[in-house]
């Protein structure tokens, strides 16, 4: 722990699944893939602050402008005195609205496995919110972990979880994700989660294939950086990005295409690709309102309201644990 009266930093030196052992088992699979934690590296997340300024993605600038236009409401559903817990908080940029409207928050809890980007983006609010003592905690939000003693024994706990992340969970662990959030809440605890909507299928299309290819070069951004960090020799222009609506799932998949029968070291190990065989690196989950609101029943909570936007892109929910005990 350390830092002044309004911030500390708790590392509870979380294990993270190294880049190299999950290209190595994800390679390896009959069925190939890579997980999406693995984009941000300091290339893809640059690559992926412009996806956010691209005309065809919506969720980002969509999701701000329902924070913004209701933040007064969302304030007052929270309380004086809550205690703000984000997982997977990055670089703290949305939470900022809350904490300009909220009234005297005992405390911000950012939560991030990425420990120095932690440190930086926490140091950084609690200088620009001095009012705010900012506690981060390093940790493996996905998994269950010890929360440090928090301010403010008389304001409740709310957890803040945008940009629609729970879409990269399948159902399934989407509801172990939030029972854990629920456990780490406590009884009485309350959750603002962002969600992208059901749409038609070419705005999602539009938004997974912009026309600038960015999206494209943030996923086959996955191969460079195991060219650059595990001495690879994969030829990338060999490989294509791919990105669909499974209207089926509800979901939309984005893979990498092998666009020829090939071979490839990476960190010591020789793999094979077939011509048009996939790599998947990612699903993202899109949920109608009562979708959202049962995978949220499942975990215990119960929806007290939900912003959203005038064309109806993007969704805000806020929801309170309904059983008594977690």
């Amino acid at each position: 722990m350390m830092g002044g009266p309004h911030f500390a930093f708790h590392d509870l030196a979380p294990g993270e699944e190294s880049f190299r052992d999950a290209i190595l088992h994800g390679l390896s699979r009959a069925r190939k893939a890579i997980p999406c934690k693995f984009f941000y590296d300091a290339r893809g997340s640059a690559l992926f602050e412009e996806i956010c300024r691209l005309p065809e993605y919506y969720l980002t600038r969509t999701e701000i402008a329902i924070l913004e236009d209701n933040s007064a409401d969302i304030a007052d559903q929270m309380g004086a005195h809550c205690r703000l817990i984000e997982f997977g908080s990055g670089a703290s940029h949305k939470v900022r609205i809350l904490l300009q409207a909220l009234e005297r928050p005992a405390a911000y809890v950012p939560v991030d496995i990425s420990r120095e980007h932690l440190r930086d983006a926490a140091i950084s609010l609690a200088e620009d919110f001095p009012a705010v003592p900012v506690i981060a905690v390093c940790a493996d939000y996905s998994r269950a972990f010890s929360m440090p003693p928090l301010p403010g024994a008389k304001g409740k706990r709310v957890g803040f979880f945008p940009g629609s992340t729970i879409g990269n969970f399948e159902p399934d662990a989407a509801v172990a994700f939030l029972d854990n959030y629920a456990r780490i809440l406590g009884p009485g605890g309350e959750m603002l989660i962002g969600v992208d909507l059901k749409k038609e299928t070419e705005i999602l299309d539009a938004a997974y294939n912009d026309r600038a290819g960015v999206t494209a070069a943030f996923n086959l951004n996955l191969l460079e950086r195991a060219n650059r960090e595990l001495d690879g020799d994969l030829d990338v222009d060999r490989f294509e990005h791919v990105a669909f609506y499974n209207e089926a799932e509800g979901r939309v998949e984005i893979y990498i295409r092998s666009l020829a029968d090939q071979h490839a070291r990476v960190a010591g190990g020789r793999f094979h690709f077939a011509k048009d065989e996939l790599i998947h690196t990612e699903y993202s989950y899109k949920y109608s309102v009562a979708e959202l609101r049962a995978l949220a029943a499942r975990a215990g909570f119960h929806p007290l309201d939900t912003w959203t936007d005038p064309a109806e892109l993007f969704s805000v929910h806020y929801f309170r644990l309904r059983r008594a005990g977690v």
